[in-house]
């Protein structure tokens, strides 16, 4: 079944549209210049209103203090509790950052020394995928394939 969304010239870079498509409430996003994403607005996690949640790309490094953006598809957070779902995927991340550990530090001849360092934990699928959809522009209008 195809939707109409909307006219693309009506659908501003940024914007989402929450739609309603045979009974199941659909996100639809407009994240880059052309790059459209549409996700169920169901946290499959407890069932929050996931399309109110906030967009992030993805953060990605090789070792601790640097880090870089990567190109792939960005992250849907939930705002009930933070569980993060690839847009393009509707693949779960486990939820947060790890606690922030604290290290006893001492003055040594002008040298610091950290004691024990560890590197960051990696992003680690988790065990929920949201229900995705495909989108595309077709002759000026955004849609929805549901």
């Amino acid at each position: 079944m195809k939707f109409v969304v909307a006219r693309l010239d009506e659908f501003a870079t940024g914007d989402r549209r929450i739609v309603r498509v045979g009974g199941r409430e659909i996100g639809v996003f407009r994240v880059g210049v052309d790059e459209f994403y549409a996700i169920r607005n169901r946290c499959p996690h407890q069932g929050g209103p996931l399309c109110a949640g906030w967009i992030s790309p993805r953060l990605v490094s090789e070792m601790p203090g640097q880090y870089q953006l990567d190109e792939g598809a960005p992250v849907l957070v939930c705002p009930w509790h933070g569980w993060q779902y690839d847009m393009a995927t509707g693949q779960s991340f486990v939820p947060g950052d790890p606690d922030a550990r604290s290290y006893r530090v001492s003055v040594e001849r002008g040298v610091v020394v950290a004691a024990e360092l560890e590197c960051g934990a990696a992003l680690l699928e988790g065990p929920y995928v949201a229900e995705t959809f495909p989108v595309h522009v077709d002759d000026d209008y955004v849609i929805l394939d549901a």
